[in-house]
């Protein structure tokens, strides 16, 4: 990178980071649906599926999956059917209102469906290929060193935002756990949420290099 790209690239992270999208929209699910525990664990998930897709891009994997129609649309409905099947079990589960207590079962659940739940996804992928190579100097020797740096910092701070709407979705629950009936209906409701990001997932197109 040169001097003066980092700042522009922070700049941009932290915009991107800020603006709500499918990963801030599905911890704050997980969080209103299971607790701050739930949350802050398929947070965790999600940065480390996030990692995957770095790893991916840096020796190639996500380019060719990208390049291949057949690929990307496996990956894509594997990632839309687990969501979909994700947010079903939410909206069943509601009724148990006692699973909202915090507990280590439960926290690692939702760490293993975090990892997958961004690991299918292929819209991670476009970004990362689309984004930080525009950051890296096409001269550099081993271009897949930098790659890694900037998509680390880039999960870095995506993830920071993730915390933060965990910890204001879970004052919201808070505010709510006094009215079981409104806690029921919150839970049913981050059930259909994250089928309907299932949903969206199924309907990405892939892109298409100019």
């Amino acid at each position: 990178m040169t001097g003066a790209s980092f700042p522009l690239f922070l700049v941009a992270v932290l915009v991107i980071a800020a603006v709500p999208g499918p990963g801030i929209f599905y911890v704050a699910a997980r969080t209103l649906a299971g607790g701050k525990a739930d949350g802050l664990a398929s947070t965790a998930g999600t940065a480390l599926g996030g990692l995957v897709h770095v790893m991916a891009g840096a020796i190639g994997v996500s380019a060719l999956i990208l390049a291949s129609a057949e690929l990307f649309t496996a990956l894509k409905f594997l990632g839309a059917i687990y969501l979909v099947w994700l947010g079903i079990r939410t909206f069943r589960e509601a009724d148990h209102l006692l699973r909202i207590k915090a507990d280590a079962a439960g926290a690692r659940r939702s760490f293993g469906e975090g990892v997958l739940v961004e690991a299918l996804n292929p819209k991670t992928a476009a970004f990362f290929l689309a984004f930080i190579p525009q950051f890296i100097d096409p001269a550099t020797a081993n271009p897949a060193l930098p790659f890694v740096a900037l998509g680390l910092i880039s999960v870095l701070l995506n993830t920071s935002a993730d915390v933060i709407v965990v910890l204001l979705a879970q004052a919201t629950r808070t505010q709510l756990e006094s009215r079981p009936h409104l806690v029921r209906r919150m839970r049913q409701g981050s059930g259909i949420f994250i089928a309907g990001l299932g949903v969206s997932l199924a309907l990405a197109r892939r892109p298409v290099s100019s």
